[in-house]
């Protein structure tokens, strides 16, 4: 995920230090190159040598030493870095730098770099709230810096309020994104995800096995491209992805009402849910008893929302999905032409790596040209990746007017 980038992560002085240790960890574990600058202050609630450890390259304080380094310490640091992070980030460095003070080696490196930054502040709810500190953050803002907003809950302090260091996973979220081509800014990404539950009684229903897994990938994925998402995710056991509006539904007509009402906003569709087909044709009120040898039960079909979806999508690009375990190219063909679709994610669930709750999966991507691309074993999140690469190319020749 962030193979070979080289993140600056600069650490000021508060309790929620220790919060930056793991913070380091994902960044590492992504792949990340990390060097971590330190103020004199942060160095009295977590040394060193912790992040030295983490990262396994020499951290810098404040008091650099040109001749053991043997190059300008802040400039070699600024020059290389791809993304600087400020971890937690205090009401005070933060009015530095806004202010243009460069007095340390975070400060001053912070002035010198040209990589996008991105500041996590921590701060009593009190000064998170002064009209000073917000125009401090307001005027970085127009300048370009990020910001990931604190959240609320029990200070340190003993105060409760916004100002708590946000949660690592999702400095580590917004972190990817910086470092995300933008090529999907502007897009309004409408994403299906999970399974549908068809109610028997109150204590039985009908669904599948589908996890949701690949769904939340491209919702996560579409975003970190600067995609506008909208998930709507059946019952799943993955908590909301950050930054994007989930619509929870549990029925296949709960799902249809959620995405028709969505329809028009969105430029790309994608749906990823796995439907139910059939549904009970009527509820019991009560849990049915164990009475008899065989139970009779009447289904009736659901809508097929990306069928409806297909007649109404004009010029906005359309893919679905279709797991089989069998005749899985001419299945998938039919599904493509028969509901108007751009693009077919097929795949074999009978296949080892391919199933369903599985953090992998094998598939073949059906074009309405005829070409059948091949995706071999990977991961959901680096198939989700090349299925909005695809989607892309379908916007940038829809505006060109191609075919």
């Amino acid at each position: 995920m962030l193979n070979g980038k080289q993140i600056v992560l600069g650490v000021t002085g508060g309790i929620a230090v220790y919060k930056a240790v793991e913070l380091v960890r994902l960044l590492t574990r992504a792949g990340a190159d990390v060097h971590v600058i330190m103020t004199r202050s942060a160095t009295e609630f977590v040394g060193p040598l912790t992040f030295q450890t983490l990262t396994s390259n020499p951290v810098h304080t404040e008091i650099f030493n040109l001749i053991a380094e043997r190059e300008i310490g802040h400039i070699a640091l600024a020059d290389r870095a791809d993304l600087f992070i400020i971890a937690p980030a205090t009401a005070n460095v933060i009015g530095k730098i806004a202010g243009g003070i460069a007095d340390d080696m975070l400060t001053t490196t912070v002035m010198a770099t040209r990589a996008p930054v991105l500041i996590a502040p921590a701060m009593n709810v009190n000064m998170c709230t002064n009209p000073i500190y917000r125009e401090n953050e307001e005027k970085l803002l127009r300048h370009g810096y990020r910001f990931v907003a604190p959240v609320k809950g029990m200070l340190a302090c003993g105060w409760e309020g916004e100002g708590k260091l946000q949660d690592p996973a999702i400095i580590m979220e917004e972190a990817v994104r910086a470092l995300t081509r933008q090529d999907l800014a502007g897009e309004r990404v409408l994403v299906t995800a999970g399974p549908t539950l068809e109610e028997i009684d109150p204590v039985r229903y009908i669904s599948n096995h589908s996890s949701g897994k690949m769904g939340y990938a491209i919702a996560r994925a579409a975003r970190r491209r600067g995609a506008e998402v909208v998930l709507v995710s059946g019952p799943t056991c993955l908590d909301d992805p950050w930054g994007i509006e989930t619509v929870r539904v549990c029925s296949a007509a709960e799902m249809r009402d959620a995405v028709m009402e969505r329809v028009a906003a969105s430029t790309v569709i994608i749906k990823a849910a796995a439907v139910a087909d059939y549904r009970p044709r009527s509820r019991a009120a009560g849990k049915i008893k164990k009475s008899a040898e065989a139970l009779v039960l009447e289904l009736e079909k659901n809508p097929d929302i990306l069928a409806e979806v297909g007649r109404v999508k004009g010029d906005r690009v359309l893919v679905g999905f279709a797991a089989e375990t069998g005749e899985l190219v001419e299945n998938a063909r039919k599904k493509l032409t028969g509901k108007n679709l751009d693009l077919v994610v097929a795949n074999d669930i009978g296949q080892p790596g391919a199933g369903f709750h599985g953090d992998t999966n094998i598939a073949k991507l059906l074009h309405r040209d005829g070409r059948i691309e091949e995706l071999p074993l990977m991961g959901k999140d680096e198939m989700a990746a090349i299925i909005l690469d695809r989607a892309a190319e379908l916007r940038k020749r829809g505006m060109r007017g191609e075919e």
